[in-house]
């Protein structure tokens, strides 16, 4: 994998790479007959589309007449898939597919047009497994957190290890002919 994504770069993104809109026409011309009734399609798409990587979740967006807004929190990524093309990997795009526990089969949010991708996925791995930066969370409260947890984890390990003692001595005392 590669090393730590920029958290602000990936935070900072938040429209499709101008690559996108030159795929999108070159893959209406695929089809010359639906041309004209795709071609304003993926203009206003391309247009209209936006993303927002949040620190709790990724939000995308767009159109116009039927906006559609797709919202998924960090916690609920199952699983990230790059998938690109032979033309998006000419233009050096990928299409980053996000999938849920949703139970459909596909993905629930597919992020298109960026060309820092490979960065996105690694930042949204980061993000679905908890792993936080250091520099933002403060040190001292993930401490002290951490040690009250330790300090009960102990106390419930010592009143353990006593109760099984109890019971040890009193099976003991109970299979021993003296105490009868």
């Amino acid at each position: 994998m590669n090393p730590a994504p920029d958290n602000a770069a990936i935070l900072a993104l938040e429209r499709p790479h101008r690559d996108l809109l030159t795929y999108y026409l070159l893959s209406c011309l695929a089809f010359p007959p639906a041309f004209p009734f795709l071609a304003p399609y993926l203009y206003f798409r391309y247009h209209t589309m936006r993303y927002k990587f949040t620190e709790e979740g990724i939000s995308m967006s767009w159109g116009i007449l039927f906006r559609r807004q797709i919202i998924i929190n960090y916690a609920r990524i199952q699983d990230i898939h790059l998938r690109s093309n032979l033309v998006e990997r000419w233009f050096g795009l990928a299409r980053v597919l996000i999938q849920t526990a949703s139970g459909s089969a596909g993905a629930e949010m597919t992020l298109e047009g960026f060309k820092e991708f490979e960065m996105v996925r690694d930042f949204l791995y980061s993000r679905m497994r908890g792993v936080k930066d250091p520099a933002q969370k403060p040190v001292a409260a993930a401490t002290g957190r951490d040690a009250e947890l330790a300090a009960a984890l102990r106390e419930v390990a010592r009143e353990l290890r006593e109760t099984r003692l109890a019971l040890q001595s009193r099976q003991a005392g109970a299979k021993d002919p003296r105490h009868v």
